[in-house]
């Protein structure tokens, strides 16, 4: 069509404000289930039951001052947090909410982003995203958000190789690397949370990792080194941070529905959008349950965890879905052989 382009930039600009606002939104509801499960009430001034609790937190970060350390690498202290924005909504693109609708002659596709290899932009734009975490704590010229940089880098090493290789069963059983086309194996067969129990458990515990949600929270460890990479951080810069640290809790949250719970799949097919987000909402809500109830890692435990643990079981994991899938490819090989 003519101005096909014009409705992929208006999909485009709705999806990414309604990111914006779940991720507004996420926080509300980390700090409210965080004060029920401590016995108290969360915020509850700023609109009805603290509703506009987010509004409120954004002109807070708005008019607060963004000091600027004296010895600080200016451009990659500005450009830091932006950068990790950015990846963060960027990797969200390729995420599938629905199968995709015609309105009015034009298609609305069911993602911002269909493409063929989308699984590896994900993980791509993850790991060029953590850099931004690292440059951020590098340039501002402090100890402890030196060693939080440090320990970002060595997190994500000790955890995105087990977070790929959880997903290699997926990928053999669906046979393609397209999000979409991983959903709609789901829809003819089951749910790859059935034959992948072993690989989802490896996902959500690497993905915590990944997101350094507590018990993986190391890089930010309060009672070590302060706040982390964004100790010198203020105002909307720290904000970004933030927003990264949220998005990314979102994207890996959706990428775990779409891989293992069916994506948009539910009873009412036309509602695929709605089952998309309460699957959504549900996976948010146990991270925030885990934070909640487990405590904090030292980081030999981490570490330790991460190499001689999820690595081991994810490879295992990744060579037995292998054998499973090649016998069964070579059994329907050899019936289709006699039946000829």
């Amino acid at each position: 069509m003519r101005f096909q382009w014009v409705v992929y930039l208006v999909e485009a600009f709705i999806v990414i404000n309604i990111l914006l606002l779940a991720f507004a939104y996420t926080t509300l509801l980390e700090r409210k289930l965080l004060g029920r499960m401590q016995l108290r009430y969360g915020p509850n001034r700023a609109g009805w039951v603290g509703l506009l609790q987010p509004i409120a937190d954004l002109l807070k970060l708005v008019r607060k001052e963004a000091f600027f350390p004296r010895k600080v690498e200016a451009i990659p202290y500005i450009v830091a947090p932006a950068f990790s924005a950015f990846t963060a909504l960027l990797a969200f693109s390729v995420i599938p909410f629905g199968e995709g609708w015609e309105v009015a002659g034009y298609q609305i596709d069911g993602a911002v982003a269909t493409i063929d290899i989308g699984l590896i932009v994900i993980f791509a734009l993850g790991s060029i995203g953590v850099y931004g975490f690292i440059v951020g704590g590098w340039a501002s010229e402090s100890k402890f958000s030196l060693l939080g940089s440090m320990r970002t880098c060595a997190q994500l090493v000790s955890y995105e190789v087990s977070l790929s290789l959880s997903v290699i069963g997926v990928i053999l059983i669906a046979e393609s690397l397209n999000l979409q086309t991983i959903v709609a194996k789901q829809i003819d067969t089951m749910w790859f949370v059935v034959p992948q129990l072993v690989g989802f458990a490896v996902f959500f515990i690497a993905a915590t990792a990944e997101t350094a949600r507590a018990p993986f929270d190391l890089v930010e460890a309060d009672s070590e080194i302060v706040a982390g990479y964004h100790t010198e951080f203020s105002g909307m810069r720290w904000g970004l941070f933030q927003m990264a640290e949220y998005i990314n809790l979102i994207v890996l949250s959706g990428l775990a529905v779409t891989l293992f719970f069916g994506g948009w799949e539910g009873p009412w097919e036309p509602l695929g959008p709605l089952w998309f987000v309460l699957k959504l909402f549900l996976a948010i809500t146990i991270f925030i349950w885990i934070r909640a109830s487990v405590p904090r890692l030292r980081y030999d435990q981490l570490m330790r965890f991460g190499w001689k643990v999820l690595l081991p079981v994810a490879t295992l994991n990744a060579i037995v879905t292998a054998a499973v899938v090649a016998a069964c490819a070579r059994a329907r090989w050899t019936q289709s052989a006699a039946s000829a």
